[in-house]
């Protein structure tokens, strides 16, 4: 990196941790230099682009160990604010933010629009069935697992729909988390868990040794 690149790095940096109170300016640093290498590894690398869809569920994949493919494209989408494909460095930034170390706010925000499927401010029967589906284990004694699956969006709507319009706005999403914090992650896993966030924490360099992770 040349000076100027550097000198561009750090304003940057200094930009972004005042924007993004959950990390400090050297942290910020790392992930923009973590950024620059993992956009030199993805095959498409045309200028003034950013992570595509593929590389950023590579890493949700490999460092925090996602596995199920519809929340792991509704993540790559709660990054791309703009929606142009393409995760930038400062929507990187920005989302790993809340992803690490986000408030509950955040948390609860964030969840509720990767679980909106088609982003019309619900989620609805359909939407709770798809990923519940997606997300359960199924046992091979069972005859219809679909019978379990939709039994449990009943359950659930029974315990989070507090205006009983048989669909979750997000107040009832809300007030749900509010009143039993695990029901953040409901409906699949799309949140690092527990000891990856204490790692994280352990120390402001934490963050580029975790991250090490991504080009291995």
């Amino acid at each position: 990196m040349s000076a100027l690149d550097r000198k561009s790095a750090q304003k940057l940096a200094e930009a972004l941790s005042r924007q993004h109170k959950h990390f400090d300016k050297s942290e910020v640093e790392s992930l923009i230099q973590l950024f620059n290498v993992l956009l030199e590894e993805q095959t498409d690398r045309r200028v003034g682009t950013g992570l595509d869809r593929g590389k950023l569920r590579s890493i949700l994949h490999k460092s925090f160990g996602m596995t199920d493919d519809m929340i792991m494209d509704r993540v790559f989408r709660a990054f791309d604010k703009d929606n142009d494909s393409y995760v930038n460095i400062r929507e990187w930034v920005g989302g790993l933010s809340v992803f690490l170390r986000g408030t509950l706010d955040e948390k609860i925000k964030y969840c509720f629009e990767v679980y909106d499927l088609n982003g019309d401010g619900y989620i609805s029967r359909e939407e709770m069935f798809h990923m519940l589906k997606n997300s359960l284990i199924k046992q091979p004694t069972e005859e219809d697992p679909d019978e379990g699956i939709k039994d449990l969006v009943e359950i659930t709507l029974k315990k989070m729909d507090h205006d009983h319009d048989s669909r979750l706005s997000f107040a009832d999403f809300e007030k749900a988390v509010r009143d039993e914090n695990l029901l953040l992650e409901a409906f699949g896993t799309c949140l690092p868990d527990a000891k990856v966030q204490m790692r994280d924490r352990a120390s402001q360099h934490s963050i580029s040794r975790n991250y090490e992770l991504y080009t291995h």
